[in-house]
């Protein structure tokens, strides 16, 4: 099977770097670079298991000092907007 991929010429530079340092084509490298991705595992945590695993390690008076209503103000704490009326 061929693919065509179009690339911005950054990245053209970067991949032409790396397959010369490893002492390939361009196309044998990015052959290589998909091969490993195509490879790796594809499992990934959900958002809250590793919401959840970061918050185990939070010692308790750090999570004592947050918010109690962070969640329905968010837009306060992070934008600095006018809390909203409950």
């Amino acid at each position: 099977m061929t693919l065509t991929i179009d690339l911005p010429e950054d990245e053209i530079t970067l991949l032409n770097a790396k397959a010369s340092a490893a002492g390939l084509s361009a196309e044998q490298c990015a052959q290589q670079l998909l091969k490993q991705v195509l490879a790796a595992p594809q499992t990934r945590k959900p958002l809250s298991a590793r919401i959840r695993e970061m918050w185990a390690d939070m010692p308790a008076e750090v999570r004592a000092k947050l918010p109690a209503d962070g969640a329905s103000q968010h837009d306060h704490y992070i934008y600095g907007v006018p809390k909203r009326a409950q």
